[in-house]
């Protein structure tokens, strides 16, 4: 836990940490009018205050044998045996925090922001759970991802080592920049009926499955996005979680001949995402670049290909579901583009816009590390099933 020295740094923060967000330039998350901002309410400096500055090394806890109760054959039932079993371990004051009623608008507090500088974000920072129980938590995250390399948890654990690469170099002191401040929740009781959230989220990183009486309703909107990048070494290994992502955009982009190309390019700069956090309407009603279905076989196959970068991202079956639908909506899918098809560039841009699937990839100038180089943000989304689908 922190000590009070810690405590006074983080609280110090705040003024710091509302500058930081205009420093992250990210141009979906408002950053309100001129003159002086508001001071902080209690809740905010009550959850600044629970901040740490350690490593939670979620990629190398042990899973405690006590899950072994649950089995090992993957699916629903597992999931809710495993939040149970956290749930059963921890004490009522994480308890009140990591259970929690379910509403878009408490779905809606994710953002791409370090933990200090968004204090909304519900649940339990990862630190503030003992090690055995972060070893549950591992389980069920591992329980409702995908399990390929740089996909699915492996992904999360990446993104939080990023953050404590990013606190081993940063003089933004207090801000949150560690992977003890990785946030957990359950937006609404998850149960065989109803209507629930597994809530995952922090610095770069938002993760949101929906489940509506045991069905996987909805998996966006999901952010991803890191810095240092392309890679770094932190924590016993070298980490590149978002490596696969650009390669796979920039291999569609480097397929178009020039005329393709310059169909697809869209007009203006694009700086950042736009459906980022709190800007979910941001998503435009029309399509903009070069219809795929003008492209080739081969072409459409890399598209694809990028696509499940993101959506391999949630366990196999569901992604197969998601998967299906973005191929039969293919035809109806536009690509666009800004910059250059390397996607190494500042203001480098690509979106993938179909009838159900907004996906996009912008390239950011390095801001948390003052280290020379840019770093990706990227969301997916469904315009249908975003939060599932629901509207409060």
């Amino acid at each position: 836990m922190m000590n009070s020295t810690s405590r006074f740094a983080a609280i110090v923060a705040i003024t710091l940490a509302s500058f930081l967000s205009l420093a992250h330039g990210v141009a979906a998350q408002p950053t309100g009018g001129g003159g002086d901002r508001p001071e902080p309410t209690e809740e905010e400096i009550a959850v600044r205050a629970r901040l740490g500055d350690t490593s939670v090394l979620m990629g190398s806890v042990q899973i405690p044998d006590a899950v072994d109760v649950c089995g090992t054959d993957a699916g629903y039932t597992r999931l809710l045996c495993l939040i149970d079993l956290l749930k059963e371990n921890v004490s009522d004051q994480i308890l009140e925090n990591l259970q929690l009623e379910y509403s878009v608008a408490e779905a809606q507090n994710w953002s791409n922001l370090p933990a200090g500088a968004f204090p909304a974000r519900p649940g339990v920072f990862l630190g503030e759970f003992s090690v055995e129980q972060r070893g549950m938590v591992k389980a069920i995250l591992m329980e409702a991802t995908g399990d390929g390399d740089n996909e699915g948890f492996d992904e999360m654990v990446q993104t939080l080592n990023a953050d404590d690469y990013i606190g081993s170099v940063s003089t933004d002191y207090g801000v949150g920049y560690a992977s003890y401040n990785g946030i957990f929740a359950f937006l609404g009781t998850p149960a065989e009926t109803g209507t629930w959230q597994l809530y995952y989220g922090g610095h770069h990183f938002a993760f949101a499955n929906t489940y509506t009486d045991g069905v996987l309703v909805g998996a966006t909107p999901s952010f991803r996005g890191v810095e240092p990048f392309p890679r770094f070494y932190m924590n016993s290994r070298e980490n590149m979680p978002l490596m696969q992502e650009r390669e796979a955009f920039s291999n569609i982009l480097r397929s178009l001949s020039d005329e393709q190309a310059a169909a697809a390019t869209l007009e203006g700069t694009y700086r950042d995402i736009l459906a980022g956090p709190q800007a979910d309407n941001a998503i435009p009603e029309a399509q903009e670049g070069i219809s795929v279905s003008e492209l080739s076989e081969e072409q459409q196959a890399l598209i694809l290909a990028a696509i499940e970068t993101y959506v391999g991202d949630i366990g196999a079956a569901d992604a197969a579901r998601y998967m299906a639908k973005y191929t039969t909506e293919l035809p109806d899918t536009v690509l666009g583009f800004t910059g250059t098809t390397e996607l190494t560039e500042a203001d480098d841009y690509i979106r993938i816009h179909g009838p159900s699937l907004w996906l996009e990839f912008s390239m950011q100038t390095n801001k948390s590390t003052g280290e020379a180089g840019n770093h990706p943000h990227s969301v997916w989304r469904d315009i249908f099933d975003d939060y599932g689908g629901n509207q409060e």
